[in-house]
């Protein structure tokens, strides 16, 4: 999978902020929680739809997006 199977960026979901694909979990919110100090797992079972390979797409488009 790429990180556009993933990432979603659409002007009528979250004002346009990119978010995982049929979710409305920005995908800042993931990078800020991860900056925090919070786990994977935690994020995972915070978020039960969230899977640990959307993890790393949000990880991989906020470094692409640096």
């Amino acid at each position: 999978m790429t990180i556009a199977d993933r990432i979603a960026v659409d002007p009528k979901v979250m004002l346009g902020k990119p978010v995982i694909r049929g979710t409305r979990i920005p995908v800042e919110l993931i990078v800020r929680k991860l900056g925090e100090g919070a786990t994977e797992k935690s994020l995972l079972d915070a978020y039960p739809r969230l899977t640990k390979e959307d993890i790393q797409a949000a990880l991989r488009y906020a470094a692409d997006s640096v």
